[in-house]
């Protein structure tokens, strides 16, 4: 697949505040409501890493939206005006695939750029 050339994806130095609320209604469909309050917890104290978009998706095992999609089309948007993204909250569950809490959007719309990108993450 041909890539978009891009001067550089900017991300945000720290994960937005709006993002722990989405990752944890996300969550909350996956873990009962103590689980996700340490999850939640957890991710807010963890480090940021970081990982290559390409290998986010092998270990989450999800597909990649197309451009169709209004989140990524606006994600892209973001990316080629030079504005700086929410890094992802990621989660690894019992099975060791990632569950990405946070951010998936962001991520599809990042490896349309560069799959070889590498995106800042919180992991839990």
């Amino acid at each position: 697949m041909a890539r978009t050339p891009v001067a550089q994806i900017r991300w945000l130095p720290q994960v937005e505040d709006q993002d722990y609320p989405a990752a944890g209604s996300y969550l909350s469909l996956l873990h009962d409501g103590d689980e996700v309050a340490d999850l939640l917890e957890r991710l807010r104290s963890a480090p940021l890493v970081h990982f290559k978009a390409k290998d986010i998706f092998r270990a989450s095992q999800l597909s990649l939206l197309g451009v169709s999609n209004s989140h990524v089309a606006r994600d892209q948007k973001k990316i080629r005006k030079g504005q700086a993204l929410s890094p992802l909250l990621l989660v690894r569950d019992a099975a060791g695939k990632v569950v990405i809490a946070d951010g998936y959007h962001r991520l599809c719309a990042v490896y349309r750029f560069d799959e070889d990108a590498l995106i800042p993450c919180k992991i839990a």
